[in-house]
């Protein structure tokens, strides 16, 4: 093969490379009270391979760079497993719904995987789960990633307050 020919199949190349756009997403409604939240998050992001991540303490906004779609969804699932949750801008790269929970009056529900590193989220936690009807009581405190609810509530009612005021769980098995 002559030079010519392989110069024009590395132009060719290079060009469907550039062509290809990074994917931006935007999160918004995130909880982000002091430097662990952010840490946090940039960490669970550092663990996605092509996927960058800047953040936003004060606004609770982070924005997420991939290349590609599938990595973009790739560092939103881990920033979800590291215990946060966001509203997405992208169409379809979403924050899953994968707490197990099912709608449903419950007396007890464990949890795991929230984060909540300091007062500050502990703080958080506790107001999002007062304000589903039927809790009574829970066993969230700071620097632990557990909680179990009790009272008379609906399971997926506290998955939604958690979840609205930015984060993430899981039910334990």
């Amino acid at each position: 093969m002559n030079k010519r020919a392989l110069a024009a199949i590395f132009a060719v190349l290079l060009m469907s490379a550039a062509a290809q756009a990074e994917t931006t997403v935007a999160l918004s409604e995130m909880h982000l009270c002091c430097g662990a939240c952010v840490r946090g998050v940039e960490n669970a992001v550092k663990s996605v391979t092509g996927a960058s991540v800047a953040v936003d303490k004060d606004a609770g906004k982070a924005t997420v760079t991939a290349g590609s779609d599938e990595v973009a969804q790739q560092a939103l699932d881990a920033i979800a497993k590291a215990g946060f949750h966001a509203k997405s801008s992208h169409d379809s790269i979403r924050m899953k719904d994968d707490s197990g929970v099912k709608a449903g009056q419950v007396s007890r529900l464990a949890l795991k995987g929230v984060h909540n590193c300091c007062g500050g989220c502990n703080v958080a936690v506790k107001k999002a789960l007062k304000s589903v009807a039927g809790v009574e009581s829970d066993t969230a405190k700071a620097k632990s990633d557990t909680i179990v609810v009790e009272g008379s509530f609906d399971g997926l009612a506290v998955i939604k307050a958690l979840n609205a005021a930015g984060f993430h769980v899981v039910m334990s098995k």
